[in-house]
C-alpha cells in the first residue's frame, strides 16, 4: 500500500467511526467531537485524494471538511451566546 492508500484508510476509518457512533446513537451529532471527527476524517481523506491527483474526491471531501468547519463555528458561536 503507498502513503495515499494509508492516508485514505486513516481519513474514511475516522468518517465511519463517527457515522457508525451517530447511527448507533452512541454519539450524538449536537456534540462538538462529531463535527470534528467529520473535519479531520474528510481532511484527510482530501489529502489522500490529492496524493492521487483525483478531483471527484477533492471535490467531496473538500466541501465535506468545510460543511464540518462551519459546523464546529456554528457550535462555539452558539456557545457564546
Amino acid at each position: 500500500m503507498t502513503v495515499a492508500d494509508w492516508t485514505g484508510f486513516i481519513g474514511v476509518s475516522i468518517l465511519l467511526i463517527a457515522y457508525f457512533l451517530n447511527i448507533e446513537n452512541l454519539l450524538d451529532k449536537d456534540l462538538l467531537i462529531y463535527p470534528v471527527l467529520n473535519f479531520v476524517g474528510a481532511g484527510i481523506a482530501c489529502i489522500a485524494s490529492v496524493q492521487i491527483n483525483y478531483m471527484p474526491f477533492i471535490l467531496l471531501e473538500g466541501c465535506w471538511t468545510l460543511v464540518s468547519a462551519v459546523e464546529i463555528f456554528r457550535y462555539f458561536r452558539n456557545k457564546s451566546v
